[in-house]
């Protein structure tokens, strides 16, 4: 038995859409999100397509046909947002605006100090921009 955890980092995270289309423009032509592989599922009437983030994580993107909606925001169970670690939440900020995505005045994280703010894909899952510097990366161990 392993003396420290064999997990590594995150690999991916899994979000169901209600509109595929509008979705995968999102994350791809507004978020700039790689294309790593897209299938269509006829028996479950639903595509996969699974995006790269420069880091190597990934998104799964799935549709299915009539997906319940997300009871509330963000306190729901289950996962409460996604954050992407940004050089610079300033000029993250300014070119989601820039594209046309709202965002949330900028706030500090009371712990860390961390600044970060939130923005939200089509279907208003809570995404997050977390300033995190390269250089301040942090690996955690034991």
């Amino acid at each position: 038995m392993p003396t420290m955890t064999p997990l590594r980092r995150v690999h991916h995270v899994a979000i169901i859409c209600s509109r595929y289309d509008v979705s995968r423009a999102f994350y791809v032509e507004v978020l700039g999100l790689r294309v790593v592989a897209e299938h269509y599922r006829a028996e479950r009437k639903s595509y996969k397509l699974d995006l790269a983030l420069p880091g190597g994580e990934q998104i799964e993107l799935f549709s299915f046909p009539s997906p319940p909606p997300r009871p509330s925001r963000p306190e729901a169970q289950g996962l409460r947002h996604l954050a992407f670690a940004v050089d610079n939440v300033d000029e993250s900020k300014a070119w989601l605006e820039s594209l046309g995505v709202s965002v949330e005045p900028i706030r500090v994280d009371e712990y860390t100090g961390r600044r970060f703010t939130f923005f939200a894909d089509p279907d208003g899952l809570p995404l997050e921009l977390y300033e995190c510097p390269v250089t301040e990366d942090v690996v955690y161990r034991e």
